[in-house]
């Protein structure tokens, strides 16, 4: 009787012989778990990869914002302009303070430099234009202590390429002898703009301003393309801003043009 009942608890050889022998579906399910995986590997990458476009096409939306909102406040308001510099400077340490948004408020941190320098410039020093760079440099020696102690490299990393790009427009202007039409189109009223912009668009047409022209222009493509090989956020932050100098300088000579 006790054989008969452990008899009855023994599996069979046929169910022990289709357990052990491995199904046809397995090599299947190893292939889609495999593909998983690797999906799962690559994910991070894909991310990584798109964050660090974000952050190339926020740097080229900072510096061309400016030339939108920051221009026409400063030459009314100033005081508001260069008072917003304080707000901008709090809302990126408030957005450093959370690793989900350190990166961005990184990247508005330097471009408080940015304003700051564009609304002491554009506000109270416009008329001269040999003001012009050592403004937009205020930040120069905070960005380069911060960076030899490896901080806040996406923001000073933008802050400096956003100055490249004034500095050889700068330059540009010079070499072309541009800087009087400047200084005249800050002494006059907007409804007198106009012939002056067409004068200096003549300017800009003869040889040395369409040869100087070219020469900028591929300067700031190969300073601004070269760092994106690297794919880092404070490289792209920097190809950015390079970059974004040849759209905004472009969206200007549209506009006299157009006068």
């Amino acid at each position: 009787m006790i054989n008969n009942t452990l008899s009855s608890y023994t599996p069979s050889t046929t169910a022990i012989a289709t357990e052990l022998t491995p199904r046809e579906t397995e090599p299947r399910d190893i292939r889609a778990l495999e593909s998983t995986l690797k999906a799962s590997a690559s994910l991070p990458l894909f991310v990584t990869a798109q964050k660090t476009w974000l952050v190339f096409a926020a740097a080229v939306f900072l510096v061309s914002v400016p030339v939108f909102i920051e221009a026409p406040l400063v030459r009314s308001l100033p005081s508001v302009s260069l008072a917003i510099t304080g707000f901008w400077i709090w809302l990126s340490f408030k957005l450093m303070s959370r690793p989900q948004t350190y990166l961005w408020g990184d990247l508005l941190l330097g471009f408080s430099w940015s304003w700051l320098a564009g609304s002491i410039y554009w506000g109270w020093l416009r008329f001269e234009p040999l003001w012009h760079l050592p403004v937009e440099s205020i930040g120069l020696p905070f960005a380069c202590w911060c960076l030899a102690r490896n901080w806040g490299k996406v923001g000073n990393w933008f802050y400096l390429g956003s100055l490249f790009g004034t500095v050889l427009t700068d330059i540009y202007f010079y070499l072309v002898k541009l800087i009087p039409y400047w200084r005249q189109i800050m002494e006059v009223e907007p409804s007198q703009i106009a012939p002056i912009l067409q004068a200096a668009v003549k300017q800009v047409q003869t040889p040395l301003g369409v040869a100087s022209a070219i020469i900028l222009a591929t300067v700031l493509l190969v300073a601004g393309i070269l760092p994106l090989i690297k794919k880092q956020h404070h490289w792209y932050a920097f190809g950015g801003a390079v970059l974004s100098t040849i759209l905004v300088d472009s969206l200007f000579l549209i506009a006299a043009l157009a006068a």
